[in-house]
């Protein structure tokens, strides 16, 4: 099943935090935990997550710094700053709302 593009769009800004919110990481690592959190329903590309890495980055939820990794090579890892937990909080109760709108209007759907 192909998610479509606006609902990978909504979920994205939630999802890294929520993923940054675990700890520390860098862009290829986020891109396996989409997939790996979504049974591989949600395939994210680089051109999909920097641009919300760098908007997250812009507002202050995000922070970023450059550092080796356990190879040698240089890579730039995201943390999530305290404004960007307090963000998440909010996204949360958003998805929260929908979450029960949507299941409720399913539930009335299956007993008509």
């Amino acid at each position: 099943m192909d998610v479509s593009k606006d609902l990978v769009a909504a979920s994205a800004t939630p999802l890294v935090l929520a993923i940054l919110a675990e700890g520390d990481s860098y862009g290829y690592a986020i891109i396996k935990r989409v997939t790996e959190l979504s049974g591989g329903q949600l395939r994210w590309t680089d051109g999909m997550l920097y641009p919300v890495l760098h908007r997250l980055e812009r507002q202050g939820y995000v922070a970023a710094k450059w550092s080796a990794s356990e190879t040698g090579r240089r890579r730039k890892y995201y943390r999530i700053t305290k404004e960007g937990r307090a963000q998440l909080a909010e996204r949360q109760q958003q998805w929260k709302a929908v979450d029960g709108t949507l299941r409720g209007i399913w539930m009335q759907a299956c007993t008509t």
